[in-house]
């Protein structure tokens, strides 16, 4: 494991929230526990003011409410520090890449702010599914599996901290699994030893025309698909359909570098919008 996170920054990341909804519910305390490329700690463990009553089932998990939070300060006033830490960094959490990600981007959605984007997200869950471990796949089930304590169960900065150490466990014990580039085994967690690229498109991404100097989008037929990231090896235009917030980061700085190509998908998609 030192070997493939040497360098990088890894954070292990985990949010308590008013509800499950990716899209409606909000932030009450989010948690980064993990290090720095240089190798010094990183411990941010924050209670963040939802600008709504916690709902009693919600607190009954997490054990955090409406006094608690009341006086401290909304999610604006941490987005910046939030996105320094996390944009080109390596995530690890537990459903990390379909519920905290998106729901802390939603968060920045609200503010009006681009979201940070992870170097890569190595998410446990689906690192336990992928190596076929037995369920259940929740993360106390796991902790107790592999002999990691969780005494503190849902507060955030204890399964953050735990999640950290389930990844360790897991590579420690199936080392061949991991014998690759962090993006490569991002990819692998999404869609295992299969290409899935292939089949969708008929040729691998890497065989496709980039449009852009970074090949984050390549040309199939007059297709404009993304090769990178969550929506990788899918069109521009079935993605503005299904993730239309994602396009909005896509097109910016943060998402495609190069301006050209900003302004010629832009039109496509101003078009879509307004047609």
């Amino acid at each position: 494991m030192v070997d493939i996170l040497e360098g990088h920054r890894v954070l292990s990341f985990d949010l308590e929230t008013t509800g499950v909804s990716t899209n409606n519910d909000r932030i009450v305390q989010v948690a980064l526990i993990g290090a720095d490329a240089d190798g010094s700690a990183i411990h941010h463990d924050v209670l963040v003011n939802p600008q709504r009553p916690i709902p009693s089932g919600a607190s009954r998990v997490h054990g955090i409410y409406d006094p608690q939070v009341k006086g401290e300060k909304v999610f604006k006033h941490h987005a910046a520090e939030l996105f320094d830490l996390i944009d080109g960094a390596v995530v690890v959490g537990h459903n990390v890449r379909r519920f905290d990600m998106p729901l802390l981007e939603n968060e920045y959605f609200r503010c009006g702010m681009v979201p940070p984007k992870p170097m890569v997200m190595l998410d446990t869950l689906e690192t336990v599914r992928r190596l076929k471990v037995p369920r259940p796949h929740n993360l106390g089930a796991q902790c107790a599996r592999h002999g990691i304590d969780l005494t503190n169960a849902h507060d955030a900065a204890a399964d953050a901290a735990a999640s950290l150490l389930l990844l360790w466990k897991l590579i420690r014990d199936n080392p061949a699994k991991f014998r690759r580039s962090l993006p490569e085994i991002e990819q692998w967690l999404i869609h295992g030893d299969s290409r899935p690229e292939e089949s969708e498109l008929g040729r691998a991404l890497a065989d496709l025309t980039p449009l852009d100097p970074q090949g984050r989008i390549r040309i199939d037929d007059g297709l404009h698909i993304v090769a990178f990231g969550r929506h990788r090896g899918t069109d521009l235009l079935r993605i503005e359909k299904e993730d239309p917030r994602y396009v909005d980061w896509l097109l910016s700085p943060k998402g495609i570098e190069d301006e050209v190509t900003r302004l010629k998908l832009r039109e496509i998609i101003s078009a879509v919008r307004n047609g």
